[in-house]
């Protein structure tokens, strides 16, 4: 219902993936991995709103052995159905807590990809994105901080528009303009184009104040 992604990503002729942000249809997610027999080498949240989080229980209890990772000062969000928002919405949501918390400028080795942790908080407490510089393109997964023609709302507990605009620009912007953006919601983009066209955080952006 929040048209939110969830992402498998692994190389080709492996069985190890990573599983980002699991949403609210795990099922899904469950039949494509045992359709390719593929099993989660981690499942990495970038945030904890309940609509990133829904699935992590599920994937836990089936690959028990996969551990669930999220930033440190994000990692409250999974037990508290205030925090998390799914209280708004009329039900608790609680995922099981974190196997492992990360920091930024922190680098995971994980299903033949090296990651370097990017914490961007603004959307929520502490948002990360998980870079793939190695890549060619590299890859970004976003989570809600940067979208196609768009930011993350800050308007939630805990969140905070100019720690996400100073985010972006410092900690995104320096990448490739061919980077790929993997967003929570809405289509892929690529760090050039946010660059150049974003109206919140791009270079015609005349968002330099929040007040």
């Amino acid at each position: 219902m929040f048209d939110q992604w969830s992402y498998l990503i692994g190389r080709p002729g492996r069985q190890d993936v990573l599983v980002v942000d699991p949403g609210f249809r795990t099922t899904h997610l469950l039949e494509a991995l045992r359709r390719r027999s593929l099993r989660p080498a981690a499942i990495l949240n970038t945030h904890g709103h309940s609509d990133h989080i829904a699935g992590n229980r599920a994937l836990k209890e089936a690959f028990p052995d996969a551990p669930l990772i999220i930033g440190r000062n994000e990692a409250h969000l999974l037990t508290d159905p205030v925090a998390n928002l799914s209280a708004a919405f009329g039900h608790e949501l609680t995922s099981p807590p974190a196997d492992r918390l990360v920091d930024d400028g922190e680098t995971l080795d994980l299903a033949g990809f090296l990651l370097e942790v990017r914490e961007i908080p603004g959307h929520s407490p502490g948002s990360v994105v998980f870079v793939a510089r190695d890549e060619s393109p590299p890859i970004v997964i976003g989570g809600d901080v940067l979208f196609a023609g768009s930011i993350g709302r800050f308007d939630f507990p805990g969140g905070d528009g100019r720690l996400l605009v100073s985010g972006i620009r410092t900690k995104l912007f320096n990448l490739p303009d061919e980077t790929r953006v993997l967003p929570g919601h809405g289509p892929e983009t690529t760090i050039g184009i946010e660059r150049l066209r974003n109206p919140y955080v791009g270079e015609r952006s005349e968002l330099d104040r929040l007040d």
